[in-house]
């Protein structure tokens, strides 16, 4: 299964990816104040209805808005691990899958992003199961949401340094925008001030690791804590 969610993101992902972008480290507070803001483009439930519909005409500023700003609304748990990604982490290693199958995985995908939009796992999931039921219009919606994250999450860094270090919202999304670039996890996870390094696997590209921005995730565990 892990080579089918990793095929499922280089596919999804090819076409953002071939795009050079240039990177910015989100500010988290202007992005607080904007995502509350009636009066804004940017309001967070305007962006995440844009989001859930799979909105074509979003501009990068309104994706980064709707990922970065999901750690501003009372869902965000970074954390937390869902009985339903359990059940989806049973589901979709099964054997043999039949279309049956397909539409309770799916079912299950939806109940995690329920609480989590940004699920790559879940999207990527459920973009298999789509696919092998053949619902076309839908699977492009899905695949769309995919690109939506990963475009943000290329857009805030190379990973390459502190200074230039992926961030994202949440520590799973570290290890699916591995697979996503075609490596694979070396082993070893280190925590260093706000931020996680993980140890890549050696690979042609003689790059030994990525840091990844975990600043959100860190505060919520902090404040839950207290």
């Amino acid at each position: 299964m892990k080579k089918i969610f990793s095929c499922i993101l280089f596919l999804s992902f090819i076409l953002v990816f071939s795009q050079k972008r240039e990177f910015t480290a989100p500010n988290y507070k202007k992005i607080e104040s904007a995502v509350k803001d009636k009066n804004s483009e940017y309001y967070y439930p305007t962006l995440i209805e844009k989001f859930n519909a799979s909105d074509s005409t979003m501009t990068l500023e309104q994706k980064r808005h709707t990922y970065y700003g999901f750690v501003f609304q009372d869902q965000y748990s970074p954390y937390h691990f869902s009985d339903y990604s359990k059940k989806l982490n049973e589901s979709i290693n099964k054997e043999n899958l039949t279309n049956d199958d397909f539409k309770k995985i799916i079912k299950l995908c939806d109940f995690v992003l329920i609480e989590n939009p940004f699920d790559l796992r879940a999207l990527s999931y459920k973009s298999f199961c789509l696919n092998k039921l053949e619902e076309k219009a839908e699977l492009e919606k899905n695949i769309a949401k995919v690109n939506i994250v990963m475009e943000v999450l290329i857009s805030s860094g190379d990973g390459m340094s502190k200074e230039t270090a992926f961030y994202v919202t949440n520590t799973s999304n570290e290890y699916d925008l591995l697979n996503m670039l075609g490596f694979e996890f070396g082993g070893k996870q280190s925590l260093i001030d706000h931020y996680d390094y993980l140890k890549l696997a050696e690979n042609e590209y003689k790059i030994e690791g990525f840091y990844f921005d975990i600043s959100p995730a860190l505060e919520n565990l902090s404040k839950k804590m207290k």
